[in-house]
Formats: structure tokens, C-alpha cells, sequence
């Protein structure tokens, strides 16, 4: 497959399907539901209410840096290895990632899955939103499951750091892409987060994650994409970083970029939660730059 994307037709007509690992391994469906801490919501307890059946939960929070003072950024490979060997994920296996996540924080354990080498890996179109409201099963059972012995392979090349970002401030060759709401971007209101500056990186484009999902809560048809990353003002010859507020809805973006074909695209860990608060790096506010 070429998209990042699978149906909820083309998951429902392979659970369970005894042919299904002749080739390349189990489909196993990964919950990677995560919430805004003010949300009120636990995604592990929803998790073990109802998900959708063989599906494993995938803890962002926990899978991070824990020395990191930056929230949910990339583990250490050994750490990724640990977490999801004990999953039982294997290295052939076909992932299906889905959320019921309002900030679509399954495009960004797909990225961590894609940035750690694994090569079957999809966001399943729609959520478990769309699974639940075509009434197709879901379990509160326990997914049983065997230790692996998973490898991870580390990307480089999908990910960003800060210096990087400032390098591309010098030479402009990679545009800088932000998910956040436009209020945000711009500088009119506070950051969510204590001790942040308000604004966005000098050059930034602005492309907030939520206007690129139909009502049904797709992604856009591919034509509308277009057309809406092009209002935007980037250009889809050049490279891509993708920027939001602590590195999950910077990955909708590249979902929405792969969808499209475009595979140039790396992501800002650190985002806004690292740039925003370090003094010493320059800012804007206001609309991003005239087209």
C-alpha cells in the first residue's frame, strides 16, 4: 500500500481473517488515544471499556524521554524496543494505529513507529469515531499477547531539532509548517502551557491539524488537502518541517503530506514547548508572511 491511510471496510474484512499473517505478519490494531491533560479524559480507562478487537493500547506519555523536561518526546530506541516488545509487536507485523483522540494523536504514534524504522504501519481513516458510528465490534476483553523480540531501526532523517531549525532560518531550504490554531500562531492569546512565549517561528506557515478532517472525521479528500496547503503558502516542491505545540498534531500534518505523497517531511520534537520557551530564539506574531 502507498497511502498512510487504511478504511475502516479494509480493517473490519481483515480482523480475524486466519490468512491474514501468511505473508507479512499479523494486523494488529494500536489504540494510541491521548487527551489534553485539562480534558478530563483517561485513554488507558476508555481503552479497557471498549476498543476495537486483537487492539493493544500504546501509552504516548509513558513511551517518552522520561529525562526529558519536554512532554511525550521520542524514547531512546531501547526504550521503544522495551515498550513495545512487551506488546507483542513484531517487526513483520501489519500496525493499524486509530484514536478517539480530539488532537488525532494517532498520527503521531505512527510517526513513532515510521521515525523507528518499522515498515507496515497505517493510521486507520476516521478513528474508532467512525468504527463506533458504522457500528462495527468493539471488546472490553484483553488483548493477549506474547513477548517479541522487536528491533527498531532509527530515522534521522524524519525528525528536527532545534539547531536544525535554525539553520533553516539561514538557508530557507525547508519550510517550517505550524498545526497550531491560528489564535495561537499568531500570538493573540496565551500558550496552554505555563512559561511560554506567545507566537511562532520566524517564517512559519500556518496550517491549523483540525481544518484538514471532513465531519465524518477523515482526512480531507486529497484535492481539498491540496488546495488548502496551498492557501497556505507552501510550496510543495520544497521540504517540510512540520511545528505544533509538543510534537502530536505537527505529525497530523505529515499524515496529511504522505496522503498526498510527499515523504519530505520531518518533524519538530521539541515544537513549541521548546522553542516557545527558550529566550534566546527569535519569534514573530502576527499572520504568517504574504504568499
Amino acid at each position: 500500500m502507498t497511502s498512510p491511510l487504511v478504511s475502516t471496510e479494509w480493517l473490519a474484512s481483515r480482523l480475524g481473517d486466519p490468512g491474514q499473517t501468511s505473508t507479512s505478519g499479523s494486523i494488529i490494531p494500536v489504540d494510541a488515544s491521548w487527551h489534553m491533560p485539562d480534558s478530563q479524559r483517561n485513554a488507558e480507562k476508555e481503552y479497557n471499556e471498549a476498543h476495537i478487537p486483537g487492539a493493544v493500547f500504546f501509552d504516548i506519555d509513558e513511551n517518552s524521554h522520561k529525562a526529558s523536561s519536554l512532554p511525550h518526546t521520542l524514547p531512546r530506541v531501547d526504550q521503544f524496543e522495551k515498550s513495545v516488545r512487551k506488546l507483542g509487536i513484531s517487526n513483520d507485523d501489519i500496525l493499524v494505529i486509530y484514536d478517539d483522540s480530539d488532537v488525532r494523536s494517532a498520527a503521531r504514534v505512527w510517526w513513532h513507529f515510521r521515525v523507528m524504522g518499522h515498515r507496515e504501519v497505517y493510521v486507520l481513516d476516521g478513528g474508532l469515531r467512525k468504527w463506533h458510528a458504522e457500528g462495527r465490534p468493539l471488546t472490553s476483553a484483553p488483548t493477549s499477547s506474547e513477548p517479541t523480540m522487536y528491533q527498531a531501526r532509527f530515522m534521522p532523517a524524519l525528525m528536527r531539532t532545534t539547531d536544525d531549525i535554525l539553520m533553516t532560518l539561514k538557508s530557507r531550504k525547508e519550510q517550517v509548517v505550524d498545526a497550531r490554531a491560528c489564535a495561537r500562531f499568531e500570538g493573540t492569546v496565551a500558550e496552554p502551557r505555563k512559561g511560554l512565549r506567545s507566537g511562532h517561528i520566524p517564517h512559519a506557515r500556518n496550517i491549523p491539524f483540525a481544518a484538514l478532517f471532513a465531519d465524518d472525521n477523515t482526512l480531507l479528500p486529497t484535492e481539498e488537502l491540496r488546495t488548502k496547503i496551498e492557501a497556505a503558502g507552501v510550496d510543495m516542491s520544497k521540504p517540510v518541517i512540520t511545528s505544533c505545540g509538543s510534537g502530536i498534531t505537527a505529525c497530523v500534518l505529515k499524515l496529511a503530506f504522505a496522503s498526498l505523497g510527499k515523504q519530505d517531511v520531518a518533524i519538530y520534537d521539541g515544537s513549541w514547548s521548546e522553542w516557545g520557551s527558550d529566550i534566546g530564539l527569535p519569534i514573530e506574531t502576527g499572520p504568517a508572511e504574504s504568499i
